[in-house]
């Protein structure tokens, strides 16, 4: 029996489905990691794309019951659910990459001001940094991280140790990243789509021909 068969399409997309649960792992893992290190709790849009994993990984545990068992219903609504999540993916994943430098900076001040004082001394010891920004006078760089900064002749040729300046760059590479990676995973979602209805309407050759709706 050739490639497009009836073994051949369930095949494969039991293949795909068994992907798309490491898929959605990577997409409620890797985002959940960059979140955290980027120390910005107001970051919904990698919220949107850990949210598009976990219902990746329910949809995929459908997609492999209506697979296994070529079930009518199954396959419709994950055809129906997965297409769903392909454009919330979508979204989101621009969403990701179209936020601006001014944006992150506003979601940076904004969460800092809301940590405690314990988490911001915290941030700044494991970050090595000081304060919001560079004219933050009010705080000094902890003492094993003042022992590795290079001495400065004058205010204006200090480097910027302030924890806004890291955690910008922390939050955009995150951006960059969940974003890249959401879309790139987005456009597999369509091939499952393709492929369980083409997989939907063949016929099992082992079961009963009048069975077949």
């Amino acid at each position: 029996m050739g490639c497009g068969g009836f073994s051949c399409s369930r095949n494969a997309l039991i293949a795909l489905n068994t992907m798309y649960i490491l898929i959605a792992l990577l997409l409620i893992i890797l985002p959940a990691v960059a979140k955290s290190k980027a120390h910005v709790d107001n970051l919904s849009v990698i919220g949107g794309i850990i949210a598009s994993g976990v219902f990746l990984l329910l949809v995929s545990v459908l997609g492999l019951i209506g697979a296994v068992r070529h079930h009518q219903v199954c396959l419709f609504f994950y055809m129906i659910i997965l297409f769903i999540i392909f454009l919330f993916e979508f979204l989101f994943s621009i969403l990701c990459l179209v936020v601006s430098d001014a944006q992150i900076e506003k979601l940076v001040k904004e969460s800092w001001e809301s940590e405690s004082t314990e988490l911001q001394e915290s941030i700044q010891e494991s970050l090595c940094c000081c304060g919001l920004n560079k004219n933050d006078t009010e705080c000094s760089l902890p003492p094993d991280c003042a022992a590795m900064a290079p001495p400065t002749v004058s205010p204006t040729t200090a480097p910027d140790n302030s924890c806004g300046t890291l955690l910008h760059q922390y939050a955009r590479h995150g951006l960059n990243y969940c974003g890249g990676l959401g879309l790139f995973f987005a456009f597999t979602e369509l091939v499952g789509v393709w492929l369980a209805v083409r997989y939907r309407n063949q016929k099992d050759p082992r079961a009963n021909p009048s069975a077949f709706l």
